[in-house]
Parts: C-alpha cells; structure tokens; sequence
C-alpha cells in the first residue's frame, strides 16, 4: 500500500510541474521579439499609408480636372479647376472660368497632404489653376502640381498638364528632374 500512495505522489507532482505555465525570463524575451517586430514594422506600415494618402490625392484632383474639362465641352463654356492652400489644408474647387468659387463649392483634401514646392502650374490671386475652352483643350497654364505628405517621407505624386490639347498624366517619384516630367 506504501507503494501505491508514493506512486501517486509523484503523479500529482509530475501534473503540477506540466502545466506551470512560462517563467519570467520567456515571458521578457517574447516581449523584446514583439518590440523589435513593432519597431520595424510602425514605419513601414506609415510610409504605406502617406503613399496611399498621396495617390487618393493624386487621383481626386485628376478626377476634378477631368470633369472639368468635360464640363466645358458640354457646356461650351471655359471652366477651370482651381487649388489653393486653406487654413493649413489643400482645397479644390470647378467652376466656370469667369466665376469665383463659393465656399460651398471648396473641397478638402486629405489633411496630410500638402502642395509641394515643385509645383509649376500658373497662379493667379493665390490659386493654382488649370482652364479648359470650350473644345476642351488647356488655355496655356501648362505646368505641374506636386502633392507631398506634411508628415514627413520621400514620396511625391503629381499630375502633368503637358499638352494644349488637354492632356493630364499621373508621375510619381523619379531620381531626377527630368526636363519636367517626373516628380523628383
């Protein structure tokens, strides 16, 4: 009988030492491996979204300048597509050529984004703007306007007016200026 009760024992010591759980020291080393992983991955994961935030910018604004130019073929009228720096936010607004924007007609871009210095379209009272005649071709302002991200980073989106006949295309980051073309 002395047999069987040591032998139990030692079962119920082998249970208890099965499922102790992790010690101090494996516990500190997956909270270190956890901290690096964060630290790499936070940056990554920022830059992604700037990048992000930079091409819904790029596309709203080609979009804007696109319906622009349709409006002034349907309407046979010059229309414009103006932006400015508000408040501390970059705003957009079509309208005919010969009317100023309400304040009803501003929308605002993404609060991160800001116009870059590299931005070469015309400016007239503080605006950037860009017209389309009633055949929808760009009334000269020939340029680039340049988004960047106010929270830091490399990453710039642009869009090009290249032509008279009203072409708009997108660029995006080049090593250099590139006569222009690219934003750099």
């Amino acid at each position: 009988m002395g047999q069987v009760t040591g032998t139990a024992t030692r079962q119920r010591l082998k249970c208890r030492s099965s499922i102790s759980g992790f010690t101090l020291l494996e516990m500190l080393v997956m909270v270190g491996i956890g901290g690096i992983i964060l630290a790499i991955a936070a940056p990554v994961s920022q830059r992604m979204m700037d990048v992000q935030r930079l091409n819904a910018a790029q596309d709203e604004i080609c979009q804007a300048m696109r319906q622009a130019q349709s409006q002034a073929k349907q309407s046979r009228v010059v229309w414009e597509t103006s932006l400015r720096n508000q408040n501390g936010k970059v705003q957009w607004a079509n309208h005919p050529a010969d009317e100023s924007p309400t304040e009803s007609q501003w929308k605002n871009l993404d609060t991160t984004i800001q116009l870059d210095s590299e931005t070469t379209l015309s400016q007239v009272n503080g605006l950037y703007r860009v017209q389309f005649n009633h055949e929808g071709r760009v009334n000269g302002q020939l340029g680039r306007i340049t988004f960047s991200s106010k929270v830091g980073g490399t990453a710039k989106r642009c869009l090009v007016v290249s032509t008279l006949l009203g072409a708009i295309r997108k660029a995006a980051d080049h090593p250099t200026q590139a006569n222009g073309r690219f934003c750099y």
